[in-house]
């Protein structure tokens, strides 16, 4: 029999999910079968595999050390990183850093380095994080921004705050703002409201006025900082967040970024990459608000955060509104 002491980072989940980190080569139904069978108890005792675990809770697996072994994926304690981080807010919670464009949020294959990358190495190298400590545990980010989007990542350095920050975003209690240059002039701010549809195989998504049975529904806030008869700068709220939301939405009415690659017009994004050495969309998360947090996170509520605009983008801000 192998006993699992829960701690503060894996306390607060249901059982099932804690398992599931933990033996994450076993099939599902081995799991549940385990837990039926009273193979698998919480603090001795049968139980169910949606019990909510808390720290100093026991969790009994009468189960070879063979067995929990060969469900056990093993992994590298850290990844390939750049060991590169720019830190704009930290506490004992929450790490919010710049992610540059060309950086993954997260991988997508294995063998790739990735900002979350970057912050366990740098949580580890401060000695904030030990994998060695944790059972399933490991520092994570909460919002992800496009490969080739710069601006403010939120990074979770413990499971309470992992939970908590997630949401808060579900809920909406963190607002998320953009700054972009865009093809075009916009006479007026705008609340857009579509729906979104996304396709795997070109890794491209679409707007639809309708619902259908693929689509989910965006909300885009859309406010002019300043325009002049070829482009607009605009700084934009994400009400709902789905991948390349703000890309699709601005590029669906006629007003697509520039430098984007995906939704973007080749003869623009060539003048600027020729003149300015643009090789990405003008496109930065530049602003956090924290607000109706409760528990042990309110503590952000109020709290405003904002990323300073790269000298590249304020260059070309200032070529093109130049008076």
């Amino acid at each position: 029999m192998i006993e699992i002491l829960i701690k503060e980072n894996e306390s607060e989940q249901r059982l099932d999910r804690f398992l599931k980190k933990y033996m994450d080569k076993a099939p599902n139904s081995f799991i549940y079968k385990m837990i039926r069978k009273k193979r698998i108890k919480l603090n001795s005792k049968r139980t169910d595999p949606k019990e909510m675990i808390l720290a100093g809770d026991k969790i009994q697996l009468y189960l070879s050390q063979d067995t929990i072994d060969s469900f056990r994926a093993k992994k590298d304690k850290l990844s390939k990183s750049s060991n590169h981080i720019k830190v704009i807010y930290e506490d004992n919670n929450i790490i919010l850093v710049h992610k540059e464009a060309g950086v993954l949020s997260q991988p997508s294959q294995a063998g790739e380095s990735s900002l979350t990358d970057d912050i366990v190495n740098y949580l580890y190298n401060k000695g904030e994080y030990n994998p060695d400590e944790e059972m399933v545990f490991r520092p994570s980010i909460c919002n992800r921004l496009d490969r080739n989007t710069i601006g403010i990542v939120i990074g979770a350095k413990n499971y309470k705050a992992l939970k908590a920050v997630n949401e808060a975003i579900r809920l909406k209690n963190i607002d998320k703002y953009y700054r972009s240059l865009v093809v075009g002039t916009l006479k007026n701010n705008l609340k857009l409201e579509d729906y979104i549809v996304k396709n795997k195989d070109e890794n491209k998504s679409y707007i639809t006025k309708y619902e259908t049975s693929e689509s989910k529904k965006i909300q885009t806030d859309v406010k002019i900082i300043k325009a002049n008869n070829q482009y607009s700068l605009l700084e934009v709220k994400l009400i709902t967040g789905k991948s390349h939301q703000i890309r699709v939405h601005l590029a669906s009415i006629g007003h697509p970024i520039v430098g984007d690659s995906k939704y973007g017009l080749k003869k623009v994004n060539k003048i600027f990459k020729e003149k300015f050495g643009l090789e990405h969309q003008f496109l930065i998360a530049y602003k956090l608000k924290f607000g109706n947090i409760s528990g042990e996170m309110k503590y952000l509520n109020g709290m405003e955060f904002e990323d300073n605009i790269e000298e590249s983008f304020a260059n070309i801000e200032n070529d093109i509104f130049r008076a």
